[in-house]
């Protein structure tokens, strides 16, 4: 059996072997246990498996154009080999043209069965494929799943053979009527791209002949110990008449055991059953919250004749999440919520990045922005992603795939069908606190709605649902849902005005500022003005948004910039991010920088550069400097000479936790003046940060986001480059090119030379490492004026 990318996944212990395991055809099956590591030492959650991950030594045909590349006896020697995740076509960061990908292609992959799979029932499971997929088993389809956000599985026990395997995928990635797509204007129509591929993991799981397909568990009366409960539903999947029965367990995160049930499973014939189990006993588990994530294991195991013949592990958080007219409160207390709109749009990849690189963004959003909530806009998105915001303790929206357009009947029993496959994946979430089963800003279909929320009302009930809507839509007509979500895009060219909230239900703004200043981007090659004024509207919007108890809070628009033709484009991409493509902070992401306790970490960041040269200020900052500060006072020296003495302007925005500061820099850059700010919390001084004017001392920074991968050849961290200052603070408007060479076993991902003046001085590639190839993988970026700078990553 050749191993694929890190080889056959299974647990630490096997099954007894007896008679009634031997009927199930489980002798060979390893189970769980809820105290298994994975990777990194993580416990091995979900259902137990013998796992095989269909990752690397793809073969890629490129268009599809001959019907015998589904056939096993095909030769496709000449196809070129790639790595999962992939996307169809080769990407710059930006100037994407749907075009290129809106076609069929061929993927084709040979592979044996693991040993362990005999007498197993056998999974292919797809993650996620852009837009259709349909699989080929030796020859025969499996059938076509249409959608590129959620996953589709198919069962290949009895036609996939011990070895020779041939599987031929079918990708179809043309402007199909499914959501979000559609619209007659294509792909403009939607304001994000959607890059064809096999962007997201594939897999084969052999499981027994009956197993445990799907455990959900929800927590009940979380504020009241004496009553507080987990009420679990465990669906059990056999091939063959079942009786038995279920152990069901809470188990803390040492792994034991808080609460056990034991409940009868029996099934006269083949199929699906759910059964039932409550647990009680549980009065002193500890809550999930922001920040403070307290996340069990509900173990549930299927024995036959008292033997366990399969389990599966499911991730909860105890928590009470609420949206009431008075705003949201979590576990009983009022929370103002305070975070952006995340895609999951990449450079150089589309949407096809690994699970690594996902959970990076959610660390950004939540150690580095310090948002407390995230919408997933517009799309459910990667586990890897969701997974990380239960481990922050940060709280999630998550929609359905759509934007403004609804198709009809069959369009919309596809939104319906998407509403059932986004509870089931998720709703063992804890950080999902809503769910939005309306397309955004879509008009108020109220059957479709009701419908969409009458699914997930019978699916997940605890959870409330919304849905987003915008402009002349901001009325209750129509809308059924259980939380108002409002994209408020009110503003003139200087200020972005809130509307109030809507009386009666609850309220959320669910998206705010977007392009609103100067040639509506925020752009780093753009003005200072025009970048310093997104922070000024992001800390506004939040600021009114916060002052206003009926408000839940606000999702701003919008966390990364992403590729899109829709609205307010430069190049194909939209630069409304308070981070650039790449996820480096612009001068807009300091509002949420400083909106973090300074005992956690003193944050100093202007919404200003200190620079003098071609496309700045020539007097420096001006009269109305911004600096976003976690401080109580500031202290600002230019050239080494008391400027002022600064605090927080408390009046401005007297509803930030850390109101921005204003200090009048108009200087005389005569001299090359350095400047000064210190950061006193309390009396004392706990930060100080120096700017050079003097451009002798710039170079190039080059850092990586993680100094070690794994070498499965999927595996990858981003490399950031700029221009920065004898003091590391950024430089802006750099021109000329970054060159990049690696050495070792690495494949960049990005573009080379990679054009630094483009981005106003920043950039960034990924390095992804090759399978089974471990060693030192080093990266070194050239500037002709910058100099050069290296990071070493160890592949294991």
């Amino acid at each position: 059996m050749a191993r694929e990318g890190g080889g056959t996944r299974m647990s630490r212990r096997r099954l007894l072997h007896t008679g009634a395991a031997s009927m199930l055809g489980l002798a060979a099956l390893p189970v769980l246990s809820a105290a298994a590591r994975g990777a990194g030492g993580a416990p091995v959650r979900g259902a137990a498996t013998v796992t095989v991950p269909l990752v690397s030594n793809w073969r890629f045909g490129g268009r599809f154009v001959n019907d015998n590349a589904t056939q096993p006896g095909f030769d496709d020697s000449g196809y070129g080999v790639v790595t999962l995740p992939h996307t169809v076509v080769p990407l710059s960061w930006r100037d994407w043209n749907p075009a290129a990908w809106e076609h069929v292609w061929i993927y084709r992959k040979h592979f044996d069965l693991p040993p362990d799979a005999a007498g197993l029932r056998v999974f292919l499971d797809f993650d996620g494929v852009l837009t259709a997929g349909t699989p080929w088993l030796n020859g025969a389809s499996l059938g076509a799943h249409r959608g590129g956000y959620l996953p589709f599985s198919h069962e290949i026990t009895g036609r996939a053979r011990s070895s020779g395997n041939v599987l031929a995928v079918t990708v179809d990635s043309r402007w199909l009527p499914v959501p979000p797509s559609g619209h007659p204007s294509g792909a403009g129509a939607v304001d994000y791209f959607q890059p064809g591929g096999i962007y997201r993991p594939v897999r084969l799981r052999a499981v027994p002949q009956a197993f445990l397909a799907d455990v959900y568990a929800r927590p009940v009366n979380v504020l009241d110990p004496v009553n507080r409960r987990v009420e679990v539903d465990c669906t059990v999947d056999a091939a063959t008449p079942l009786s038995g029965d279920i152990v069901v367990e809470l188990r803390d995160p040492d792994g034991s055991v808080v609460a056990t049930r034991t409940v009868p499973a029996a099934m006269t014939a083949p199929g699906r059953t759910t059964v039932h189990a409550t647990l009680t006993g549980v009065d002193a588990v500890r809550l999930w919250d922001v920040g403070e994530p307290n996340l069990y294991d509900v173990v549930a195991t299927l024995r036959v004749d008292g033997t366990a013949v399969h389990d599966h592990v499911a991730r909860i958080g105890f928590r009470e999440a609420r949206f009431e007219n008075g705003g949201f409160h979590l576990n009983g207390r009022r929370l103002t919520l305070f975070g952006l709109n995340r895609h999951q749009i990449y450079p150089y990849t589309g949407m096809a990045m690994p699970d690594r690189v996902q959970r990076h963004d959610a660390r950004i959003l939540f150690e580095e922005f310090n948002c407390n909530m995230v919408r997933c806009a517009h799309y459910p998105q990667s586990t890897a992603f969701l997974d990380a915001c239960d481990e922050l303790g940060m709280l999630v929206f998550e929609e359905v795939p759509g934007w403004q357009y609804v198709g009809g009947a069959a369009w919309q029993d596809l939104v319906v069908r998407d509403v059932e496959q986004m509870i089931r994946r998720d709703r063992n979430h804890p950080s999902i606190v809503t769910w939005g089963v309306q397309v955004n800003e879509s008009a108020p279909y109220r059957d479709l709605y009701t419908r969409t929320r009458d699914l997930a009302k019978r699916l997940d009930p605890g959870r409330q649902t919304t849905g987003a809507l915008h402009g002349g839509r901001y009325t209750r007509t129509d809308f059924v849902q259980d939380v108002y979500s409002y994209n408020d895009y009110t503003h003139t060219d200087q200020v972005a005005p809130l509307r109030p909230p809507l009386p009666g239900i609850p309220f959320l703004v669910s998206e705010a500022v977007g392009s609103l200043a100067g040639p509506h981007f925020y752009r780093r090659t753009d003005s200072q003005a025009v970048q310093a004024r997104q922070a000024y509207l992001h800390g506004q919007v939040h600021n009114q948004a916060a002052a206003d108890s009926r408000t839940a809070g606000l999702l701003a628009w919008q966390a990364f910039d992403y590729d899109s033709m829709n609205g307010f484009t430069d190049h194909r991409l939209k630069c409304n991010g308070v981070g650039d493509t790449f996820r480096v902070p612009k001068l807009g992401a300091a509002i949420y920088q400083a909106q973090v306790d300074p005992r956690v970490r003193p944050v100093i960041a202007p919404a200003f550069y200190w620079d003098f040269g071609p496309g700045s200020p020539a007097n420096g900052p001006g009269a109305r400097a911004m600096i976003c500060a976690n401080c109580d006072r500031l202290e600002v020296y230019v050239g080494g000479t008391h400027r002022a003495t600064v605090r927080p302007d408390v009046a401005g925005f007297e509803y930030l936790r850390y109101p921005p500061s204003f200090v009048d820099l108009t200087v005389d850059p005569a001299g090359d003046p350095e400047l000064r700010i210190d950061g006193y919390v309390g009396g004392e001084l706990v930060l100080s940060r120096l700017f050079s004017a003097n451009t002798e001392g710039d170079r190039l920074s080059v850092v990586a986001d993680d100094d070690a991968l794994t070498a499965d050849g999927s595996d990858a961290t981003r490399v950031v480059f700029r221009a920065v200052d004898r003091y590391g603070a950024p430089r802006p408007y750099v021109g000329d090119e970054v060159r990049l060479t690696v050495s070792g076993p690495g494949v960049l991902v990005g573009d080379n030379p990679f054009p630094l003046g483009q981005n106003g001085g920043v950039g960034a590639v990924w390095v992804r490492t090759r399978l089974g190839q471990p060693g030192t993988i080093r990266l070194t970026a050239t500037h002709a004026g910058l100099g050069a700078g290296t990071v070493t990553i160890e592949s294991a």
